[in-house]
Parts: structure tokens; C-alpha cells; sequence
């Protein structure tokens, strides 16, 4: 399995990125090497697809699926792409305030705690539906972790499109989202500027 090893907050720096969107606190008081040149129309096309990427946990292989699978559904691609990577039970859960980052919540459903629809799922690119009721097994709700986790999440604003109970650590998804709901910022057009090529 590929595993990106290059520090956070260097990645967020070189893509013009608010580590918040990651879930992360912190900040970094470098400014990047690149700050004041210009850039090429591919390089803009190119930072937003690594930026998505980047913020989904979506390598190269997948992101390009998810871009052909968005292409062939009604409507316009680059909305289309950023709904089905919000779709991701990764997402989903992060979204939930279940896990302080997305690769925390990766973990979670890649250790079979989480249940949709009261099976068993352990893939994290599962795709969720409208109705879908997602929850943390019943004995691993009382683990520490996610005590801690709900403590430091309590905070964080919960999309419309979701419904979460996180006591129970339960949640449904009331509808699937729409492009105004996803507050990551990147322009999807460049994206399918990039692959339209």
C-alpha cells in the first residue's frame, strides 16, 4: 500500500492550503519557496487535483476512477467529483466529528468499528447513500478514543446533509450533499480542465 510520508503542514504550505480543512490546529510560520512566482494554467490545473487529492486522501489510480465515474452521471463533472469524494465513508465519519482528521476515521473503518446499516464495512472508500444509518460498533462505543476524540470534535459544525447523534456515536445521512454544502476549497473546473485535455 502507497503511503504519503511528506509532513503535513509542508504539503498544506506548497498547495496554498488552511491545514483546518485536514482537521489539524496547527499552523506553520514558513512561507513557502514558491510564494511570489507565477504560475503556469497547467501548474493552477494541476495544485487543485493534487489539493483534492490531497484533502480526500485519494491516491492518483482512484482519483482518476472517480473522475471518469463522475463524467458518466447526469449533471456537471466537477460538482460530480466533489460529491462523490464527500460520499466517502472516511468523509462521512470525519464530517461527523468521529475522528479529528480523515486519516484518523480511515483507520477507524479499516478496523472494522463501524457499521452501515447495521453491517459491517470496512472499506474506506464506501461510497454512502441518502438513508444510510452510520454507527461505531457497541463495544467499541465506551473506548477512551473516542472520548477524547468527541471532546476535541465537539465543537466542529455538522453539514446539513447529516443528521449525527454523538452520544451514541450514530449518525444518518438525510441527503446525499450538494456542491453549495462542501466547504473545501477547490475549484473542480480546473480539475476537469486538467483531465479534459
Amino acid at each position: 500500500m502507497a503511503v504519503d510520508r511528506v509532513p503535513v503542514l509542508k504539503r498544506c504550505r506548497s498547495l496554498g492550503l488552511d491545514p483546518i480543512y485536514l482537521g489539524i490546529d496547527k499552523k506553520s510560520n514558513r512561507e513557502s519557496k514558491r510564494a511570489n512566482k507565477k504560475i503556469s494554467e497547467y501548474g493552477l490545473q494541476l495544485r487543485e487535483k493534487q489539493k483534492a487529492k490531497f484533502i480526500y486522501g485519494v491516491l492518483e489510480k482512484p482519483f482518476r476512477n472517480y473522475y471518469e465515474k463522475a463524467e458518466r452521471l447526469n449533471g456537471q463533472t466537477g460538482e460530480n467529483l466533489m460529491i462523490l469524494l464527500e460520499r466517502r465513508l472516511d468523509n462521512v465519519l470525519f464530517r461527523m466529528g468521529f475522528g479529528r482528521t480523515r486519516k484518523e476515521t480511515r483507520q477507524i473503518v479499516d478496523h472494522k468499528h463501524v457499521l452501515v446499516n447495521g453491517k459491517c464495512v470496512n472499506i474506506p472508500s464506501y461510497l454512502v447513500k441518502a438513508g444510510d444509518v452510520i454507527e461505531i460498533k457497541e463495544k467499541h462505543k465506551g473506548d477512551n478514543r473516542y472520548k477524547l476524540v468527541l471532546e476535541t470534535t465537539g465543537g466542529r459544525l455538522i453539514p446539513a446533509w447529516l443528521d449525527v447523534d454523538q452520544e451514541n456515536l450514530k449518525g444518518t445521512v438525510k441527503a446525499l450533499p450538494t456542491r453549495e454544502e462542501i466547504d473545501v476549497p477547490v475549484n473542480e473546473m480546473l480539475i476537469v480542465e486538467l483531465y479534459s485535455k
